[in-house]
């Protein structure tokens, strides 16, 4: 079902998408490459989106999750709307999305870090990072980022 979400618009499968994910028992995929999961709490369902994710971009979600969680061991996690988030015990400071050519890093509250995530949004306080294949992740500045991120309030979802 289609659902707006404050920060995010229209997000999630048609009926007819999470009929293909049911009936088959895998994963399908939007248009864009992201993979439909159903929603969940709990580090199970984004190891599952992780793993759904297409081609390189899985080693990319399973180097950013390890990142988040040495940067935060206590890191909360579910899946909505076919996203994996990570929050705190006040909310939600970062989320994934693939996209056919990239997956992006969405920092919830990325317009109070410094130096700002480069991508912007066109929903206040969000900032994006895109990593492309050929890109190398700077994970010190991505744990910089998340380190920053704790410390400011979480973003209720």
């Amino acid at each position: 079902m289609l659902v707006f979400i404050p920060n995010f618009g229209m997000v999630g499968p048609t009926p007819m998408e999470e009929d293909a994910m049911t009936t088959t028992g895998k994963p399908t995929h939007s248009s864009s490459g992201n993979p439909y999961i159903p929603k969940g709490d709990g580090d199970a369902p984004v190891q599952a989106y992780i793993a759904a994710m297409p081609d390189w971009k899985s080693a990319v979600g399973k180097q950013i999750d390890v990142i988040v969680a040495k940067a935060f061991p206590d890191v909360r996690k579910k899946v909505r709307w076919n996203t994996p988030f990570y929050g705190k015990e006040d909310g939600w400071f970062l989320a994934l999305y693939c996209y056919k050519k990239y997956v992006q890093i969405s920092f919830l509250n990325g317009a109070s870090l410094d130096p700002m995530p480069p991508k912007a949004s066109k929903v206040e306080g969000i900032r994006y990072l895109d990593i492309h294949e050929d890109d190398a992740l700077d994970e010190v500045q991505l744990a910089n980022w998340i380190a920053q991120a704790l410390t400011c309030p979480g973003v209720k979802i």
